[in-house]
């Protein structure tokens, strides 16, 4: 087995990856566990599909959820979303009303209804094949507390009392220049956030202060170095905080309606 291991890792770094050994690893257990053959599951790795494609699995929060083509693979990044709304409110027997805008899987749903269980929560999700994804781990790891819909964002009726968003933020034209495990793979509409990549903050600064109870929440993902210029495109709304994810990189803009 180590043989076999060592050169499937060979082939996969000579392709590109920088986690070739730990690449060759998941794909033998995904292989024992599903009876799939190991070399033709090498073979897509080789050609730079995400591993979360090709087992069909991701955890996000501790949570184990089902992807595949045509839906954003959850990151660790996003968890700082949810670590930003635990900080926020104390009370995980709160009867909040939690909104996600552009679900995609359903991860950030599901974790903050995982953490507050009396809560209800919406996903809206306009792609139909991210929708299918979402429902599908929705009803799986959280149940009736959570609803998707196939929707845009401007299908939201609220008020909320925690909006969550890990909108698309990257610039059109650097989205090419990704890594081809997500420029090849992952959907556009999940990316492209515009030639500026602000696009969806200024569509989520228009409809935010309607969507919010009052004292209501926002937690925003964003890019790197994009804090000031997402944080100047909502006037209406009190900036909290901007907090880092793991690596030090601003990631959250948390917001208040006054």
């Amino acid at each position: 087995m180590n043989d076999i291991l060592l050169e499937a890792a060979k082939r996969i770094a000579a392709a590109g990856s920088d986690s070739a050994r730990l690449d060759a690893r998941l794909l033998w257990d995904h292989a024992q566990r599903s009876g799939t053959d190991f070399h033709a599951l090498v073979g897509r790795r080789e050609k730079r599909e995400p591993i979360a494609y090709i087992t069909g699995h991701k955890e996000f929060w501790s949570l184990g959820f089902r992807v595949g083509p045509g839906v954003l693979i959850p990151r660790p990044d996003t968890e700082t979303l949810i670590e930003e709304a635990l900080r926020l409110v104390p009370d995980r027997n709160a009867p909040l009303r939690i909104a996600d805008l552009g679900t995609g899987s359903g991860a950030i749903l599901v974790a903050a209804l995982k953490e507050f269980p009396q809560a209800t929560g919406t996903g809206f999700e306009a792609s139909p094949e991210a929708f299918g994804w979402a429902r599908e781990n929705a009803a799986r790891l959280i149940g009736a507390r959570a609803q998707i819909q196939q929707a845009d964002w401007s299908g939201a009726e609220g008020p909320f009392d925690l909006i969550f968003s890990n909108p698309p933020y990257i610039a059109s034209g650097e989205i090419e220049s990704l890594e081809p495990d997500v420029a090849n793979y992952e959907p556009r509409a999940a990316l492209d956030g515009g030639p500026d990549g602000l696009d969806a903050y200024r569509a989520l600064a228009e409809l935010l202060p309607d969507l919010l109870m009052h004292s209501g929440h926002a937690f925003l993902e964003i890019g790197a170095g994009q804090a000031d210029a997402v944080t100047a495109l909502f006037p209406k709304l009190e900036i909290l905080r901007v907090a880092p994810d793991l690596s030090g990189i601003p990631r959250c803009v948390t917001l208040r309606k006054p």
